[in-house]
Parts: C-alpha cells; sequence; structure tokens
C-alpha cells in the first residue's frame, strides 16, 4: 500500500525556451544560453 503513490510522479514537464529554443524547466534559467524572462542573466561558456 505504500508504494502506490509511486505511479503518481511524474518527470518535470520541459518548455521552449523563446531565445534559443532549446528545451528548459519552467521558471528557472535556460542552460543553454543563460536568459530568464527575456534578459540575459548568467553568462554561459560554449563548449568548443
Amino acid at each position: 500500500m505504500r508504494r502506490a503513490y509511486n505511479s503518481v510522479l511524474k518527470l518535470p514537464q520541459l518548455s521552449i525556451c523563446p531565445q534559443c529554443a532549446a528545451p528548459c524547466v519552467p521558471h528557472r534559467v535556460c542552460p543553454s544560453c543563460g536568459c530568464y524572462k527575456g534578459r540575459q542573466v548568467i553568462t554561459v561558456k560554449t563548449a568548443a
């Protein structure tokens, strides 16, 4: 009976970043471009 709730748990939903069109978690800074709500919040190093 205790494990019955495990089937209800879900993975976090992803949304599309309006700046770079990469999938990211809503209401968080985009990990690929560093933007949040249309402004640059953090600088992201590119893997080159």
